[in-house]
């Protein structure tokens, strides 16, 4: 909506979106949200920590204040909040914008009516973004709804408000929420069992919800008092009162995903990991993101440039990518010399695997040939046709690759009658080691799975922070990277049924399930691999 306010004459100030973070999941943000966080100069953030939101969706020069604690650490108060708020739009001035984040959604248990206020009293315009609220989200996230045909309706608490008046939640058709932190739920709860509502009454209490650490445990009211006085409960958190609580057993959907909980460790660099961090989200697991490589330009550029010149005045008849670096490495070079991809006029253009593919494209450019089976040099040999004196003008091929990259296809393209410029695009360093913190998580069993995409990745990781712990599910996306692994002491345990980054987290995920599977067959409790720590699942093979 936008106010009806008009900005005081004098100095331009920022305007304000006050943004509707949703409960936990960053899937859960609006579209509109997620425009205003990409054009924003400033974010003020609410008192849960939003730094995936701030890295995922906006730019690397915003600027981030804190709107929870003051410069001493106390913790600030609704009415210190606006004061901040107006602050902040003022000085940014101008055109700038402040999204001001709020959790869940702003016209629920916010500070958004106070702080607007006080815009509008300074004469700053705002407007509002609403979001998915945790009130109706977390439950969801359970598999409890809230209305059913014995629930007909609802009725949210904030648990902090001791004033409430219980009276219109003590029917067995009212579905209570109460929001709050752990320590304010129990006397919450037994305020509603104190007005009248039965003890038997099933209730739901859940933690982190809607994210990767969301925690549920069924139980009565009469109960839950002592069960949260028994249980560690993390703060978001949240109570749900009501006949629909039964429905949990039935309709749990995000808590049995395959990889749920699952802490997957993800060897590669952070620019490359995004799809295949977000499909391993899909299926319920959390990403750690280890660079293991860093990619750099050649160390003499003249190479680079000369193959360039060379594809446009029409030395090649193929250019071959085999990988995204190259893709990248290849549209960086065209865009200091001005080109763009239509110099590929008239060239045939060949890629291995998904991800290549995916990349060019995005950069208007769809490949001649992709291997029909295996996606690799070996694969792309099979495919590639041999040199023809009467079909093929030009005889020379173009391969932009990294230094370190294997002769397999150079000596196969020279084998069927192609020359070959096989050129360094850039180099892969190995990373620098990872935190203590992590090296120790690798090798300690604290990660449910690692995730290799390449050999290198298998050698890189090894060689900068040691093997992974037995117990740790190692999955591969090929056989010249399990043979890497194997090579490196490691058992796998997944291969991806064809090269590409979706295949090999969907491999998890089935084997994942396999586990599951068998441990509710042999009457055993659902538990990671993390949680065993195990030898005895190696020594069963």
């Amino acid at each position: 909506m936008t106010p009806t306010v008009t900005p005081r004459a004098g100095k331009p100030v920022g305007r304000v979106a006050f943004v509707g973070a949703g409960p936990g999941d960053p899937g859960l943000v609006t579209l509109r949200a997620r425009d205003r966080l990409a054009a924003a100069d400033t974010v003020v953030l609410d008192q849960i920590n939003r730094d995936e939101l701030i890295a995922r969706f906006c730019r690397p020069d915003v600027t981030v204040v804190d709107a929870g604690h003051g410069e001493h650490g106390e913790e600030l108060t609704r009415a210190s909040r606006a004061k901040l708020l107006v602050r902040t739009a003022k000085a940014l001035g101008g055109d700038g914008l402040v999204v001001r984040l709020l959790d869940g959604d702003p016209s629920l248990f916010s500070g958004f009516a106070e702080e607007a206020q006080a815009l509008h009293k300074a004469g700053i315009p705002f407007e509002v973004v609403p979001g998915v609220s945790a009130a109706s989200a977390v439950p969801m996230y359970a598999g409890v709804p809230l209305t059913t045909q014995q629930a007909t309706a609802v009725h949210v608490v904030d648990a902090g408000d001791r004033r409430h008046d219980w009276a219109p939640a003590t029917s067995e058709h009212v579905t209570v929420v109460v929001l709050g932190a752990p320590e304010t739920l129990a006397p919450a709860l037994a305020g509603l069992r104190g007005a009248g509502r039965s003890e038997g009454t099933p209730v739901l209490l859940t933690e982190c919800g809607t994210t990767t650490r969301q925690v549920s445990r069924v139980t009565t009211l009469g109960e839950a008092e002592a069960l949260l006085a028994q249980s560690s409960v993390h703060f978001p958190s949240l109570a749900v009162v009501g006949p629909s609580v039964a429905l949990r057993d039935e309709l749990s959907w995000y808590e049995t995903k395959p990889l749920f909980g699952w802490n997957v460790l993800l060897p590669r660099t952070k620019d490359q990991a995004g799809p295949t961090d977000e499909r391993l989200a899909l299926y319920g697991a959390k990403a750690d993101v280890v660079p293991t490589i860093s990619v750099e330009p050649p160390r003499t550029p003249q190479q680079m440039d000369r193959a360039i010149r060379g594809l446009v005045t029409g030395r090649y008849e193929w250019v071959g990518f085999t990988s995204v670096n190259a893709v990248r490495a290849v549209r960086e070079k065209f865009e200091e010399s001005g080109l763009d991809a239509r110099a590929f006029s008239g060239l045939k253009i060949a890629a291995v695997g998904g991800v290549t593919t995916a990349a060019l494209r995005d950069w208007g450019i769809q490949p001649d040939l992709v291997p029909s089976g295996e996606q690799s040099a070996a694969g792309l040999l099979v495919d590639w046709p041999e040199y023809d004196e009467v079909l093929d003008p030009i005889n020379r091929v173009f391969l932009p690759r990294a230094d370190i990259a294997t002769d397999t296809l150079v000596a196969g393209l020279q084998q069927m009658g192609w020359e070959v410029d096989d050129v360094t695009a850039y180099r892969t360093v190995r990373a620098a080691p990872p935190s203590a913190e992590v090296r120790d998580a690798i090798k300690s069993g604290a990660y449910d799975a690692v995730v290799f995409t390449s050999s290198s990745t298998v050698r890189n990781l090894v060689g900068i922070a040691g093997k992974p712990h037995p117990s740790t599910v190692v999955a591969v996306i090929g056989p010249a990277t399990a043979k890497a692994a194997e090579e490196a002491g490691l058992h796998v345990d997944v291969m991806a049924p064809e090269a590409s980054s979706d295949a090999l987290v969907d491999a998890l995920a089935a084997h994942g399930l396999g586990l599951a599977i068998a441990a509710q067959e042999a009457g055993e409790p659902v538990r990671r691999p993390s949680e065993t720590k195990s030898t005895a699942r190696r020594r069963a093979r």
